[in-house]
């Protein structure tokens, strides 16, 4: 390179600085000011809002039971009266009175309905009437063998002493026994006349359909003036009148997966909630595994008794069965406001759950009460229907921006 290039680069020292050239420098630093701000404002918008949101899982924080924690086997199925009845007549007849309607309660022996009688009346009256005249005809039969008795122990007595003939002592003798022979048949035409009586008193009380038991009456099967038979013999006659049941025998039946019989045991503990009271928890015991299987559906029958039975439960109602691992204790079978535990977290000492909030994750101090395998009992810091998460696919923030999981 020739001399005389080279010293075009060289600053001369007698250069001055002009205003041009300050305000050219002072333009430099203000775009790179501005340039710098730029990039700051995109690396916090990167680090934040436009960071892509954490997946979690959550859970929402509402009232549950104790027995939810507790149990090992859930299966559903209906409430049912172990003693029902449908209750006929073993008369054929037109019903005349119906005394009772659906949701009465009878005793034992108690009058449901009444058939049309009056021949069955008439037909006893007959019977009665014929027993007053054998018996009439049996106190005649007693009076002439007593006759005849005494007549032939005198006829015997004078034959010793020869004062009547033998001829005479015979006819006395024969009437005596005629008188015997007579009383012995009224006798029996007396006990036959009082097994007539009690074929019409049967017959007559036949049409009178009772209570079989202590229960209450589900549905009426015949109106007044309809045609009741046994077992529906007639044509167009009801086979039934009234349908009851024994409330106090009522049970759950449920249908358990043969897979899952193992679980279930005699005498074990178990919560029965009714589809009709969603909000009511009634205390039961697995009373009996019935010993077969439904083939078609691999199911095993299963009764569980009510520890105690409410007058609002019903038979057919809709049913499910928990299971439960223990017995539950005293004030356990009360909601209360719970989470799973898996929420949880320690921070300073203080348990603490990370709250969804608007797609942000709030950190919250929380009250924990007390537990049940893997769900907590909140005391305070959260309310019913909040979010709090329970997994996430990195680790979460306060403030964190998140995306639940469907």
């Amino acid at each position: 390179m020739k001399t005389e290039d080279l010293s075009r680069l060289r600053i001369k020292s007698d250069q001055k600085w002009t205003r041009d050239t300050l305000f050219s420098n002072k333009l430099f630093v203000g775009i790179m000011f501005v340039a710098t701000a730029i990039i700051a404002i995109l690396v916090v918008m990167w680090t934040g809002v436009l960071k892509r949101p954490v997946e979690v899982n959550v859970a929402k924080v509402a009232m549950t039971f104790p027995s939810k924690a507790l149990t090992i086997l859930n299966a559903s199925g209906y409430v049912v009266a172990q003693r029902k009845a449908a209750v006929s007549s073993k008369a054929t007849g037109r019903l005349e009175k119906l005394y009772v309607e659906e949701g009465r309660r009878v005793k034992q022996g108690d009058t449901i309905a009444q058939l049309e009688n009056r021949d069955l009346k008439a037909t006893l009256d007959e019977a009665m009437a014929n027993l007053r005249v054998t018996r009439a005809n049996l106190k005649n039969a007693v009076a002439e063998l007593d006759d005849a008795t005494l007549n032939y122990n005198r006829q015997s007595s004078l034959k010793q002493s020869g004062s009547v003939s033998i001829q005479a002592v015979d006819s006395a003798e024969a009437r005596f026994k005629k008188a015997m022979a007579a009383e012995t048949s009224a006798k029996f035409s007396v006990e036959k006349s009082e097994a007539s009586v009690k074929v019409a008193e049967v017959n007559l009380e036949q049409s009178f359909i009772m209570a079989p038991f202590d229960g209450v009456i589900l549905t009426k099967s015949a109106e007044e003036g309809e045609v009741v038979a046994p077992m529906g013999a007639s044509l167009n006659a009801k086979a039934s009148v009234v349908t009851m049941a024994d409330m106090s025998s009522l049970m759950v039946e449920v249908d358990v997966s043969e897979s899952s019989l193992e679980k279930v045991k005699l005498g074990a503990p178990a919560e029965i909630r009714l589809d009709a009271f969603p909000n009511d928890r009634f205390s039961g015991t697995v009373h009996m595994i019935v010993p077969t299987a439904d083939r078609s559906k691999a199911t095993v029958l299963t009764k569980v008794k009510f520890d105690k039975l409410d007058d609002k439960v019903l038979p057919e109602m809709s049913a499910k069965v928990a299971f439960l691992s223990r017995p539950l204790s005293k004030g356990e079978d009360v909601a209360f406001l719970g989470m799973p535990l898996a929420a949880v977290k320690s921070e300073s000492g203080n348990d603490c759950v990370f709250q969804v909030e608007e797609g942000i994750a709030r950190l919250r101090t929380v009250k924990l009460g007390r537990k049940w395998d893997d769900t907590s009992e909140v005391l305070s810091g959260l309310k019913e229907g909040d979010l709090v998460i329970i997994k996430s696919t990195e680790p979460v923030h306060d403030k964190s921006k998140i995306k639940v999981k469907d």
